[in-house]
């Protein structure tokens, strides 16, 4: 990718190892900037890579600009039956070029490599996919143990809106009252944390979960039926 010029992030389970939240996972996610110039680009890589589309949709602007997620598997030497998923658009999250502007970069054995911002990472883990949640409780817990010696006012503010363990959230609101006081606004699931009450922070995490699953699931519901047209259409020509 970084060989072909291609404008891309890192996404997916192996920006969160980056981020100190171990997964194991087999596939590479990537965020990309879908110009027609990039996605020449992109095309150049997947060549180089012997990667084929292994679902769909196809490899389509169009596709991406809507939402979906486009999937590889490659066969080239070194990457054998690796496979690659690129995505532009993702509910929650901002356009590309915000994101890149926000990115974070890493030297990783003499390779540059370009991961989404951890901020944003979170609001792209925000799925009906169970496996998200914990992942998402362990890049918070990552990032808070790594740097709660030295809370600036945008860490407080990041953990207080995104912390998933209540024990943190309880250690947050006694740590930081004024902060928790005034992020309860947005969430007011700090209220019961400003209370002390543990019981009651598990509870409205759940209450929080469950309300941004089924979101997910609205903002999927015209992609998959999408999907599934595709899928009859290569079916009724190639049955």
């Amino acid at each position: 990718m970084q060989r072909h010029g291609v404008q891309h992030l890192l996404m997916g389970g192996q920006a969160c190892v980056f981020y100190g939240a171990a997964e194991f996972s087999r596939d590479v996610d990537f965020a990309i900037f879908a110009s027609d110039e990039n996605l020449t680009r992109l095309k150049l890589a997947l060549q180089e890579l012997q990667a084929e589309v292994i679902a769909v949709p196809s490899f389509e602007k169009a596709h991406l600009l809507r939402g979906h997620a486009v999937h590889f598997r490659c066969q080239a030497s070194g990457a054998e039956g690796m496979r690659v998923d690129v995505m532009t658009r993702m509910r929650g999250v901002d356009p590309f070029p915000e994101l890149w502007q926000r990115r974070t970069t890493l030297w990783i054995d003499g390779i540059e490599v370009d991961l989404m911002s951890l901020p944003d990472l979170v609001q792209a883990k925000k799925t009906q996919r169970l496996k998200d949640w914990p992942m998402l409780q362990r890049l918070i817990e990552a990032n808070w143990f790594q740097h709660q010696d030295e809370p600036t006012s945008q860490r407080i503010a990041f953990w207080l809106q995104e912390c998933r363990s209540p024990e943190i959230l309880l250690q947050l609101a006694r740590r930081f009252p004024n902060e928790t006081i005034s992020e309860a606004r947005h969430r007011p699931l700090l209220g019961a944390a400003i209370n002390q009450d543990s019981e009651a922070v598990e509870k409205n995490l759940e209450s929080e979960r469950l309300l941004i699953v089924e979101e997910d699931k609205a903002y999927w519901r015209s992609l998959r039926e999408e999907l599934e047209l595709m899928r009859k259409q290569i079916r009724d020509k190639h049955p």
